[in-house]
């Protein structure tokens, strides 16, 4: 079912269509608040919130963007609102500033601009994980190691690769959610795949020794 075919099932009072459409969608808004509030409870409060303005809003909305992007950008708002009531401020490194000059990769893992033949060359190769058993990655504990090192990130950072990685949006989505530039999007999406492989990484250092 395509958004238009959705849209006139949604406002026709479809309730298999609205189901769906909250099944699809309901544990990502949920994920998404989360970034901006003080606590679970409050996000499932904002995600709730989000879809009866949905509902509330169907006959206004006029298919500028996707009805996915719209419903997304519905939730955003009132997390910002809420999170703002509870006096949760985003800290400065979120807009790019703090951590804009902080490499996704260790420079020491390059040879140096100076050396012969080998100039800006990896000399420090990231570990190999293909090799590893289907169900060492698929365990607890590295699953574990993968959320607290989303959760460590910058807001920014976590909700670009949270809305990519996980939630499997396009980056013309995120750019359109979040209202970032695509060159934004793509950096913050690199570094934060970046700061994530390199605690995985230490994770399989330790697991060898």
């Amino acid at each position: 079912m395509n958004d238009a075919e959705l849209l006139a099932a949604l406002r026709e009072g479809d309730e298999s269509a609205f189901a769906a459409l909250f099944e699809k969608h309901h544990a990502a808004l949920v994920r998404l608040a989360a970034m901006y509030v003080r606590d679970r409870a409050t996000a499932e409060e904002v995600a709730q919130e989000t879809w009866l303005a949905v509902l509330h809003g169907l006959d206004r909305f006029e298919g500028r963007s996707s009805l996915k992007t719209w419903i997304y950008t519905i939730l955003i708002n009132r997390a910002k609102t809420r999170g703002g009531r509870e006096s949760r401020t985003l800290p400065f490194s979120a807009l790019g500033g703090a951590d804009s000059d902080d490499p996704a990769v260790d420079p020491d893992r390059f040879f140096p601009h100076d050396a012969p033949e080998w100039a800006d060359q990896w000399k420090e190769y990231p570990q190999p994980w293909g090799g590893a058993p289907e169900s060492e990655v698929l365990n607890r504990e590295i699953a574990g190691r993968i959320r607290r090192a989303i959760e460590s990130l910058p807001d920014l950072q976590r909700q670009v690769i949270t809305l990519r990685d996980i939630d499997g949006f396009t980056a013309e989505e995120v750019c359109n959610v979040l209202e970032i530039s695509e060159t934004n999007q793509r950096v913050l999406l690199h570094r934060a795949r970046s700061k994530v492989r390199r605690a995985l990484e230490s994770y399989f250092e330790e697991s060898r020794l």
